[in-house]
């Protein structure tokens, strides 16, 4: 591997102290990468500090076209990024491929928004006085990604930054950093100067962000992860009451009524349930089937998660490969024997396989108890937990309760139902006869204990920006 040490200043600093990050599928170790420690997250934020006070000022248009530029670049070369994020993710080279493309598009659209942090002038009603407002860059912002997501989750959060004007330091999550080291000299080949992003692996994480949270310098930080660590992190930034953006956990219901075209909720269940092997925030996690159709839905889902394929994420013709590592494999395999002790039924996997690699088969799991562990907290993995229903408010209540609110999927070929039903989801976003949600385009976000903020669309920009309002007469 190129790319293992420090990104600080535009420049590749190595340190004393290193980590392995291994390889899922084989368990063998990919690369040894630098380790950051307190001395190396002030020289980021310093480095920071004087790239931003160019680059804020700096005209929309110029910043749009940098990010411009890193789309094409990125667009150009996803094939390399999928590698890099089976490598390390384990996903099939398919799901990389999506990622890849994804990571890519938020460069295109924050290239797009750049230009449109709109304000407004208005005169107040009650005096002479003009209303002036207008957005202006936030400060430093400390990113902190997870590692499920290795490309799409850096991206979503340094595209916007960028096009808001501000400069800064990723915390990759350290079972997946090479993406994002590898991510570097492409934006210097788009533009970006020396000491605008800095990239930051390290072991010591809950350490080195901390510090970074209480340096008057950082006024954002943007998190995803789960729900636990986002409330520390936010405890932390009370102390210099930074400005948040918090993507946390969640535990997506998914409901499908008598008259859901089964095609298609056979379809939008297997996204939304199988997108990186289940590994992320937005993945079904307890599926409400109508009990008129629970028989034929389980059998036809079985039969779709019994055809893919399992393995090395580098053959082409994998469907899955294996989850990021043992103690998450462990914990799904803990979920699966829980409900079946509790009275589910296993339809089809559930049996860790033999051999190298931290697999688990594509499981479907039908009579799913209301006290399996699992329906109150997110597999995180590709077990599909199916419980009935036979009226529309008991599953409209059951769907909500759960301290949640990140995303939720409903398929009806009833549009006014459908509707009325997603309106009284308490969740962020919902997804109405499909599986997939995420957009560069729309505020990605949840509710309750899911989260602050938005990522993706308009609103995404805002998160690193501050509204300035000025009283004027003339």
């Amino acid at each position: 591997m190129e790319f293992t040490d420090l990104y600080i200043n535009g420049e590749w600093r190595k340190t004393s102290e290193r980590f392995d990050v291994i390889n899922p599928a084989t368990e063998e170790v990919l690369a040894s990468v630098a380790s950051a420690e307190i001395v190396d997250a002030d020289a980021a934020l310093d480095a920071a500090e004087k790239a931003m006070a160019d680059w804020a000022a700096r005209t929309p248009r110029e910043r749009s076209e940098v990010l411009r530029k890193a789309w094409e670049l990125m667009t150009a070369r996803l094939e390399e990024f999928a590698h890099f994020i089976t490598l390390e993710n384990g996903k099939a080279r398919a799901d990389a491929m999506g990622e890849a493309g994804y990571a890519a598009e938020f460069f295109r659209w924050f290239a797009e928004e750049a230009v449109r942090a709109d304000g407004m002038i208005t005169h107040a009603p009650a005096s002479a006085a003009r209303i002036v407002v207008q957005h202006k860059p936030a400060g430093l912002a400390v990113l902190v990604t997870p590692w499920n997501y290795p490309a799409a989750m850096g991206t979503r959060k340094i595209a916007p930054a960028l096009a808001a004007g501000c400069a800064v330091i990723i915390k990759p999550a350290s079972e997946t950093p090479l993406t994002m080291l590898a991510l570097m000299p492409l934006l210097e080949e788009a533009g970006v100067p020396p000491g605008l992003v800095n990239v930051l692996p390290s072991r010591r994480t809950g350490a080195l962000v901390d510090h970074m949270l209480h340096d008057p310098r950082v006024r954002v930080v943007s998190f995803t992860g789960s729900t636990g660590v986002g409330r520390t992190l936010l405890k932390g930034a009370a102390d210099q009451v930074l400005k948040p953006a918090m993507e946390l956990g969640g535990n997506a219901p998914l409901v499908v009524f008598e008259d859901a075209d089964m095609d298609t909720a056979i379809e939008g269940t297997m996204l939304a349930k199988m997108r990186n092997l289940g590994e992320a925030c937005t993945a079904a996690n307890r599926i409400y089937v109508h009990e008129s159709i629970a028989e034929e839905f389980t059998r036809r889902l079985s039969e779709a998660m019994s055809a893919l394929k399992m393995g090395d994420g580098t053959d082409p013709s994998v469907d899955v490969g294996p989850l990021v590592n043992a103690d998450t494999r462990g914990k799904v395999a803990e979920f699966v024997a829980d409900a079946v002790a509790k009275g589910a039924k296993v339809e089809c996997g559930g049996t860790l396989p033999n051999g190298k690699g931290y697999y688990y088969p594509p499981t479907v799991l039908s009579n799913v108890p209301e006290t399996a562990e699992c329906v109150r907290d997110e597999i995180f993995g590709p077990v599909a937990a199916i419980q009935t229903f036979n009226d529309q408010e008991d599953v409209v209540a059951r769907a909500n309760d759960t301290e949640y609110g990140l995303v939720a999927y409903v398929f009806s070929e009833d549009f006014k139902r459908a509707l009325q039903v997603c309106e009284r989801l308490e969740y962020g976003m919902v997804g109405l006869n499909r599986g997939l949600v995420s957009d560069p385009a729309a505020p990605f976000g949840g509710v309750k204990q899911s989260g602050l903020g938005r990522e993706g669309g308009h609103e995404g920009m805002l998160e690193f920006m501050e509204t300035q309002y000025i009283s004027a007469s003339w």
